[in-house]
């Protein structure tokens, strides 16, 4: 709100000057004109706090311009000036939609005053339209559903980084629940009370998505008609999230990155640099080490927004949590649509338990709904369930060689597992073995019949063992 000037109208340059500087003092911006059209013609070009206008002026009139503001600008308020003050004149003013009525003389107390008054209003105003915008949308911890490790650590660290204002990196795959923890960060925060910005980076052209970042000046670009606030100036002492950053554009990952030094920037045809203080919280479902390595994403970016990083495991890997998961989503959508539905048949859980859920969560909850309007009984059962023919194709890294089989796709899935083991253990076959829950021996079995040497290291304290 403090962002916004106030536009005076009067015809007096004296009068006019005089207000400017009784409010210029106080720390408002203000833009002056001496008539009611001169006024008008602003007002669609910019946004204000309010209108301070004479009652009398050269033109249309004080009154007259109050009526057209309240056809054009019905939430813009407006404070009248007279030195012909009566009360019929004021009781008309308020009737017509004036925040009040100023008469001449008065003391430069009782204009700050009245300002003041209007200007909290309009805070208190905006606090309501943002707080409607997140109706339905207020995030809790409970919400991120699971009793998987993974999950639990996540709750975890959540609780922990949610009161400070540390920049968040969230990776995982498209329906693990990004947003959604994004969301639990920021109504955990001390940033609650402010707004909560979402933008999605891939959903936005990039040549529209500086604009909706940063703000535009009137005339910047074709359509540029007026000025507009950008997302970043809305989050204000509050939390913006940058959903699916990999895909923004490189030059505009340069912009984003002096923004992240000191939160300042300039709006896209502007020359005046503004601060403000927001906390950022990005994600992306994209492979964030290959897209700097490709060179399409920045590495000095990375750095600035991997402050803390969530990694969410895809559902495929959270084992029974996916039962767990399908309840909570039946409980929902069967109260939803007053269906009285208890639970789901253990050959429902078996078919739930065996896909691979390419699309995560998201495919999950999107599945439960159609189970729950498609059920007749009281129970989901297993034929009320797609039967993933489609969804199964869809799961990644998992397509067959053309000239392979079943066979040779899980060697290729074993090798991967014990070299990856391997790898994080340091070699050490002990420790590689207890990751892969197998005893030593059959691990050694296992690499000798895949062929996978272990390079000699002192780390593997039991190399002289059977």
């Amino acid at each position: 709100m403090t962002t916004l000037p106030i536009l005076i109208v009067d015809d007096e340059k004296s009068v006019r000057q005089s207000l400017e500087s009784i409010l210029a003092g106080e720390g408002y911006s203000v833009r002056a004109v001496e008539s009611a059209e001169a006024a008008l013609k602003l007002l669609e070009e910019e946004d204000f706090l309010m209108v301070i206008t004479d009652a009398r002026l050269g033109g249309m009139s004080g009154y007259d311009l109050l009526k057209k503001i309240k056809t054009g600008w019905p939430d813009l308020p407006v404070i009248i000036i007279t030195a012909y003050a009566t009360p019929r004149l004021a009781a008309e003013a308020i009737k017509q939609g004036a925040f009040d009525y100023l008469p001449k003389p008065f003391a430069p107390e009782e204009l700050l005053n009245l300002v003041e008054r209007c200007a909290e209003r309009q805070r208190l105003l905006q606090e309501n339209i943002a707080l409607r915008e997140t109706t339905g949308e207020v995030y809790h911890l409970d919400q991120l559903v699971g009793n998987c490790p993974q999950i639990k650590r996540i709750r975890d660290l959540i609780l922990t980084i949610a009161p400070t204002d540390a920049r968040v990196l969230i990776l995982g795959e498209s329906g693990t629940g990004k947003e959604l923890v994004a969301g639990i960060i920021h109504f955990l925060s001390k940033r609650r009370q402010g707004r909560y910005v979402r933008i999605n980076c891939a959903a936005i052209p990039d040549t529209l998505l500086e604009s909706e970042l940063f703000g535009h000046e009137k005339g910047a670009f074709t359509g540029a008609i007026k000025k507009k606030i950008g997302r970043v100036e809305e989050a204000h002492k509050g939390t913006i999230f940058l959903d699916e950053i990999a895909d923004m554009s490189r030059p505009l990952q340069a912009k984003l990155l002096r923004f992240l030094e000191d939160g300042s920037f300039t709006r896209v045809g502007g020359t005046e640099e503004l601060k403000v203080d927001v906390r950022i919280i990005a994600a992306t479902n994209k492979d964030i080490v290959k897209a700097i390595q490709e060179g399409s994403f920045r590495e000095d970016l990375f750095h600035r927004l991997n402050v803390v990083q969530i990694v969410l495991p895809p559902l495929r890997e959270r084992g029974e949590d996916i039962l767990l998961l399908a309840n909570h989503f039946l409980k929902s959508y069967a109260k939803a649509l007053s269906k009285p539905i208890k639970g789901f048949t253990p050959e429902a859980q078996r078919k739930l338990l065996a896909h691979s859920w390419p699309g995560n969560v998201r495919e999950l909850r999107n599945v439960v709904e159609r189970a729950v309007i498609l059920e007749t009984t009281d129970m989901i059962r297993a034929e009320s369930l797609p039967d993933f023919t489609v969804e199964s194709r869809l799961r990644p890294n998992q397509k067959l060689d053309e000239e392979g089989g079943l066979e040779e796709a899980l060697e290729k899935h074993e090798r991967n597992l014990i070299l990856s083991a391997l790898e994080r253990s340091g070699y050490n076959l002990t420790k590689a073995a207890m990751l892969l829950k197998i005893t030593r021996h059959a691990l050694r079995y296992r690499m000798q019949r895949l062929n996978i040497l272990n390079p000699a290291s002192s780390n593997d304290d039991e190399a002289n063992q059977p």
